[in-house]
């Protein structure tokens, strides 16, 4: 198995991300090479600090870095020489398995669109978000990589997180929700109305509409609906756990009375705390890309990392792309048995995407 990690794009500085490389590298000796993408000048001394001597780890020269500031085909487009874009192009080369990055997120989803193309019959990746319920876990599609979407396009994402979460949650028949602002008919968008016949002509385990109420008490197994949505969905439940977090530390060390009922129910506090960690889920996987991508969040830090080099290896032994295409090419001759009327688009049976969605080469 090998892993390619830009540590240039994280917020806590390459050496945290570096640390989150060792521990993967001693916990998995499947690992035969890992590759560290960045400059030789900044990683060499970083390596050495750390303590990183592992024979199995090299370094992947990358001049530059593309922040969280730079527009992604434009930024990629100047900084040719951009670590995102020399990680995703190991994969590429067949060099490396995986990739594993905690930088721009547009970027990552353009350098890997562009240099690695989307599986057969996939029109467009999708960012699939391991989110936690009541008593397990859901999935997110699109958690950020298309804010405008085709009926189609929440196909494809509800097809992909289906068989995203059959192999990686083991839900054996995962119920697909299309996100909406409640579960009538009537309710929803022009999109999601599109998308809704198209997804229970599928094949799916369709339950129609969810709505924000169902997604954290186990009314769902796939969220669909599109990036603009779905990273608002996200960002606001880190917000909502970070803020509850915050508000239970102050409550309960306000007195000496409720420090003492702290500490008395720390081992469920400490259950509930891991639970909501969304480090233990490793990354966000980009879903319908030749390879394996995976995003981790711009402030990760080194359990992060480790979690998501074993969901990497995880995901490749699967063969989770070949179950992909075939999840894919199911889903629309199924649509085309079932509903000929319904109208789908070429692309979802295609190898070649539509032309207004293939982003510009570099």
């Amino acid at each position: 198995m090998r892993l390619a990690v830009d540590v240039m794009g994280g917020d806590h500085g390459p050496e945290e991300l570096l640390q989150g490389v060792k521990l993967g590298l001693a916990s998995d000796p499947s690992i035969s090479r890992l590759y560290v993408v960045g400059p030789p000048s900044v990683l060499e001394p970083l390596l050495l600090s750390t303590g990183c001597s592992d024979p199995r780890l090299a370094i992947h020269p990358a001049s530059e870095v593309l922040t969280m500031d730079d527009k992604p085909v434009q930024g990629l487009r100047k900084k040719k020489d951009c670590s995102i874009l020399r990680a995703v192009e190991l994969v590429r080369d067949g060099k490396a398995d995986a990739v594993i990055s905690s930088g721009n997120t547009g970027g990552i989803v353009a350098a890997a669109t562009i240099r690695l193309r989307t599986l057969e019959g996939i029109e467009r990746p999708t960012i699939a978000c391991i989110m936690p319920s009541k008593s397990g876990a859901w999935v997110l599609v699109d958690g950020g990589a298309n804010p405008e979407c085709t009926p189609e396009n929440l196909l494809q994402f509800a097809v992909m997180g289906s068989a995203y979460s059959r192999a990686m949650l083991g839900k054996q028949s995962p119920r697909v929700g299309v996100l909406s602002n409640g579960t009538e008919e009537s309710k929803g968008t022009d999109l999601t109305r599109a998308a809704l016949p198209l997804i229970r002509a599928s094949g799916l385990n369709s339950t129609g509409y969810c709505e924000g109420y169902d997604l954290f008490m186990d009314g769902v197994d796939v969220c669909v609906c599109d990036g603009f949505v779905g990273n608002i969905v996200l960002k606001s439940a880190e917000s909502l756990g970070k803020a509850v977090g915050a508000m239970l530390r102050e409550e309960l060390t306000a007195n000496p009375w409720r420090m003492l009922g702290a500490a008395i129910a720390r081992g469920g506090l400490q259950g509930i705390r891991t639970r909501m960690n969304p480090e233990a889920y490793g990354g966000a996987p980009l879903l319908g890309v030749h390879g394996c991508v995976i995003k981790i969040h711009g402030s990760a830090k080194r359990s992060n990392v480790h979690h998501a080099m074993s969901q990497a290896v995880r995901f490749v032994r699967l063969g989770l792309n070949e179950t992909l295409v075939s999840a894919i090419a199911q889903a629309a001759s199924a649509v085309a048995l079932t509903s000929p009327d319904l109208p789908v688009s070429n692309s979802t049976a295609s190898s070649t995407p539509a032309t207004p969605t293939q982003p510009p080469d570099i």
